[in-house]
């Protein structure tokens, strides 16, 4: 059976280059012969604000919750708002605390590819660093890679949605890459390994 990769990210911006490059990304997991699942912009938005005294979840809640349960991998995309996370993005990850009570815990045993845009490199830097050490604190792998998208400084994504810049889409395919080859080699590995 293929694995499964899991990509969380957008804004409520119907394609945003954040959610786009979470695309891309994905994409290139299913040329490896992944099967995917994205969360994008719209979806995210219409989660209601996480609220760890609530334990009642809508429909949507459950859904994101049980893929990323499911995942082999994840790629999470976030927009740098003011050098960090954007709320939408991490209303999404502090949901997934419904996870910490399973036996593979959070992200745990996966490995995550991060992607930013941001109009800026300071943005870029800051962001990618917020979202490294929230995949560490929920126990996953970052990737070697970490792509950051500088939207200020040349247009990244065609009209159609296509990858504008042969270098994003270069940096996009090798993450894509590295999460595919994390859950192929990790899941083929014996338990004893995987449990060390």
């Amino acid at each position: 059976m293929s694995h499964l990769i899991v990509g969380i990210g957008g804004t409520t911006r119907p394609g945003s280059s954040s959610e786009l490059a979470v695309r891309t990304a994905l994409a290139a997991t299913e040329r490896r012969g992944a099967r995917t699942v994205h969360f994008g912009g719209d979806f995210l938005a219409a989660l209601p604000h996480y609220a760890p005294e609530r334990p009642e979840r809508t429909d949507e809640q459950k859904r994101l919750v049980e893929a990323v349960r499911q995942a082999d991998g994840l790629i999470i995309g976030s927009p740098g708002y003011h050098g960090g996370i954007s709320g939408l993005v991490k209303n999404a990850v502090d949901l997934l605390e419904d996870l910490r009570d399973d036996d593979r815990v959070y992200f745990d045993g996966r490995a995550v590819g991060l992607v930013v845009t941001a109009a800026g490199w300071q943005a870029c830097g800051t962001t990618l660093s917020a979202l490294r050490n929230v995949v560490h604190a929920m126990r996953g792998w970052p990737t070697p890679l970490g792509v950051t998208l500088n939207s200020a400084r040349t247009r990244l994504f065609e009209a159609d949605g296509t990858c504008a810049d042969s270098a994003a889409a270069d940096q996009l395919a090798m993450l894509g890459g590295q999460v595919h080859d994390f859950a192929l080699r990790h899941t083929a590995a014996p338990a004893a390994v995987r449990a060390a």
